[in-house]
Parts: C-alpha cells; sequence; structure tokens
C-alpha cells in the first residue's frame, strides 16, 4: 500500500444547526461534546491533517478544538450561506501535498477510526476518485474526493451542499466501501435524533 497518500480532513462544524434549537456542535454525548467525538475519530485515523471549520458560536465552540495535534481551525464568515461555503474556506487551508480530501460533518460522531481508516485504504488503492461508506446498502459519511479531479468542482459548489452533489455527477468514479458501523449514516439533526443516540 502506497503510504504517500496524504489526506486532508475538513471537519464541517460551522453550521446553526436550526432544527436542533441548540448549539449542536456542543451537545454532550456521554464526557464529550459532539465536536470532540467527531474530532477524536478523524485523530484517531490516518488522515494527515485535520481542518475544522467553525461559523456559529465561534467562541465557544473554537476552545474544544483549539491546539490539537494535526489540527488547524479555519473560521467561514460565510457560514449562513451554506455547506459549500465551509467546504471552500477550508480548502483554501489544505497542504499543498494533499491527494485525498475527506469531508466529515461534525453532527457524525459515531465514525471510528477503522471505518475512516478503511475509506483511506480504498482511496489509496487508486481505482476511483470518489470513496464512501456503504451500511446495509446505504451511502453515508464521510466521503473521500480526489483533489486533483474534484477541487475546481467542489470550489464551484453554491448553497447548503456538499460533496453529495459531486458524488451524483460522477457515478462511474465511486468507489463503495462495505463498512459494519451504523455510524455513517447516523445523522444527528433535531432533538428527536440526539434522543435517539443517548
Amino acid at each position: 500500500m502506497d503510504s504517500s497518500v496524504f489526506i486532508s480532513a475538513l471537519l464541517l462544524a460551522a453550521g446553526k444547526g436550526e432544527r436542533m434549537g441548540e448549539v449542536k456542535q456542543l451537545l454532550s454525548l456521554g464526557e464529550k461534546r459532539m465536536i470532540e467525538a467527531a474530532l477524536d475519530n478523524l485523530q484517531g485515523s490516518r488522515c494527515d491533517e485535520i481542518i475544522v471549520v467553525l461559523g456559529f458560536a465561534v467562541d465557544e465552540v473554537r476552545p474544544l478544538v483549539e491546539g490539537k495535534e494535526r489540527v488547524m481551525v479555519v473560521i467561514n464568515p460565510q457560514f449562513k450561506e451554506g455547506m459549500s461555503t465551509s467546504i471552500q474556506q477550508g480548502l483554501k487551508e489544505i497542504s499543498p501535498r494533499a491527494k485525498g480530501i475527506l469531508i466529515a460533518l461534525a453532527d457524525q460522531p459515531f465514525i471510528p477510526p477503522e471505518v475512516i481508516n478503511a475509506l483511506i485504504e480504498g482511496f489509496q488503492g487508486g481505482a476511483k476518485g470518489i470513496v464512501l461508506p456503504v451500511y446495509e446498502g446505504k451511502r453515508g459519511h464521510p466521503v473521500i474526493l480526489d483533489r486533483k479531479k474534484y477541487e475546481a468542482e467542489l470550489f464551484e459548489l453554491q448553497g447548503d451542499v456538499g460533496g453529495k452533489e459531486i458524488v451524483g455527477k460522477h457515478p462511474e468514479d465511486v468507489l463503495e466501501v462495505e463498512v459494519a458501523s451504523k455510524g455513517v449514516v447516523i445523522d444527528i439533526d433535531a432533538p428527536e435524533d440526539y434522543q435517539g443516540v443517548l
């Protein structure tokens, strides 16, 4: 396996989470907050760098993520304009060495490092430019995109869309990795989602 493939992770944590009614990133999951759980999973993986994109409630969220190993914090002043702006803000800061861009969401805190590593291995195999997990037939997150192929398209995204938009346009370039972790399809968007995982 070619271990020289540099993976930059973008952890998108800028949104307001309107449906939750409180700061979603700060919700408690056991002894951690949701953003800490999502970040810990990335730090436990083989990602080479992690760029955490913040926006809403930045003063409260930032202390939970700043100063950690391999982590850079980026502020998205346009976060109200949707997820695409957070992806683009993060892309501006990634290492020139990055070959793969992993897009992860702060409201998906149950994706263990071994699942992330399985996706990285799939990407390093080089067969496809888009790699994503599948749990019981359902596609989930995070997704890895080949930087050379898809960076320009990521910069063209507008509004509240993410990698899924690009995945839909290039079905022939998608590698699905079967995983046993339900976390790849669990989104915590509303109070009932949160209650369901406690």
